[in-house]
């Protein structure tokens, strides 16, 4: 299986980037990882609504590009449905089942998501009705990314 990990903007804090370092090492064992990290384009607190969305629209455009052909797309969205780590092993085990072995992860930034990346995926999934640091974000996924691969493995780690 291959999972990409689109998202927007870059890292600059070293616990999350050595967090994130330590769930591909892991996630290694188990599948194909590519991270692909869109640049965020500048938003200021005093940009209007139509400011924002432009700035949404912008990197919209760039992820929406680094999504590969034919890839199952999974978009983090608040109002996505919210799946037990039991239940999201379940989905990614049937992907292989079902032959889908391409899945690409879409994490906005801290502006959210342009609704045309939204209405472009096949499954929106949300954590939690709360806000996360999309920084924050990329390594609650990556754990349960893993814990998935985990349980769907019979391994120990998931309790």
């Amino acid at each position: 299986m291959k999972i990409t990990i689109i998202s927007v903007g870059k890292i600059k804090e070293k616990f999350f980037t050595e967090a994130i370092k330590e769930y591909i090492k892991r996630l290694s064992k188990y599948c194909k990882f590519i991270e692909e990290i869109v640049p965020d384009e500048r938003a200021d607190e005093s940009f209007s609504p139509a400011e924002i969305e432009q700035v949404k629209i912008k990197e919209g455009q760039k992820i929406l590009n680094k999504i590969p052909k034919n890839s199952y797309v999974i978009v983090l969205d608040i109002n996505g449905a919210q799946l037990s780590s039991e239940a999201f092993a379940e989905k990614l085990n049937t992907f292989g089942i079902e032959g889908i072995s391409d899945i690409t992860f879409i994490i906005g930034g801290s502006n959210g998501l342009w609704k045309e990346v939204i209405k472009s995926a096949d499954f929106n999934l949300s954590f939690s009705k709360m806000t996360f640091p999309h920084q924050l974000f990329k390594v609650i996924l990556l754990e349960q990314i893993y814990r998935a691969f985990k349980i769907n493995s019979g391994e120990t780690y998931h309790k």
